[in-house]
């Protein structure tokens, strides 16, 4: 499993982690033994949000005894984001994942409270130990500008923001941003929410073929093509043991110049556009 820098931090992480969103919570032993097995094969980054309902009590279930392992994330609602409601949010979030610190912490998306309360209140909680880092989620390049004026060089960790092959608009500007400021980028939901490329459709037939070359699957292609630069990590969310072992094979996948060239012509990344909030 390759491993990043993550922002400012000295650590690296792996660069395709584990996502939460959406985990099936009628399937909770699934969802752990998925979690877990990411781990045995170095997904350490594991993400969760306040929320993802009870996304937080399965990965405290999942990493109970492996906290050490893992790199562990975790969001606040844009409602509960003043400087003491974001406190609040994180102590609930440390309680349901049975920690006693987040590896990173996030402002989900923008919302009505400045951004001054919001990193007033992750500074805080760095210092009293109980983050060693945050981010924020869903920032187009003003946004990070904005943010940026306020936080100054190297506070902010992370951008997590929609991409994948039919999603590219944040290679416009975003990752640009992001590579010149060293914040990483965290693509969520890489594989698109269920609009992965048909396999009949011609930037399927793509995406097979260099799979076929490198004994690979389509899916584990697109999470290398995703993941190409080095300032932009993954995370997507397997529900089974099985799937998640698929996800992390992706992380030692190496695409040739010429095979990046041909995912770029079969997803053009289009022009640019603000990002989709979710």
């Amino acid at each position: 499993m390759q491993q990043r820098r993550f922002g400012s931090l000295d650590r690296e992480v792996s660069v395709i982690g584990q996502g939460t969103w959406q985990l099936d919570g009628r399937n909770d032993a699934g969802a752990i033994a998925a979690l877990r097995r990411g781990l045995d094969l170095g997904m350490t980054h594991i993400d969760t949000a306040e929320m993802y309902g009870e996304a937080e009590p399965l990965v405290a279930k999942a990493i109970e005894g492996r906290r050490d392992e893992v790199f562990l994330v975790s969001k606040v609602l844009p409602s509960n984001a003043s400087r003491a409601g974001t406190i609040k949010a994180c102590e609930r979030s440390l309680a349901r994942l049975k920690t006693d610190r987040l590896d990173s912490y996030l402002l989900h998306w923008r919302g009505s409270y400045p951004l001054e309360e919001t990193f007033a209140a992750f500074e805080e909680l760095q210092r009293a130990g109980k983050i060693l880092s945050w981010g924020v989620s869903n920032f187009d390049a003003d946004d990070l500008e904005e943010a940026l004026s306020i936080a100054g060089e190297g506070k902010i960790a992370c951008n997590q923001v929609l991409y994948h092959l039919q999603e590219r608009a944040i290679e416009h500007a975003v990752i640009p941003w992001c590579e010149k400021h060293k914040v990483t980028v965290v693509a969520y939901s890489p594989f698109g929410q269920g609009r992965f490329p048909n396999p009949s459709s011609a930037g399927g037939r793509v995406l097979k073929e260099i799979a076929d070359a490198h004994g690979a699957t389509p899916q584990q292609v697109a999470l290398a093509f995703l993941t190409r630069r080095d300032w932009v990590l993954a995370i997507p969310k397997a529900s089974k043991p099985e799937h998640a072992a698929d996800n992390a094979a992706a992380g030692d996948l190496r695409l040739t110049t010429a095979e990046i060239e041909r995912i770029d012509q079969a997803f053009p990344r289009g022009r640019p556009k603000s990002l989709p909030m979710i």
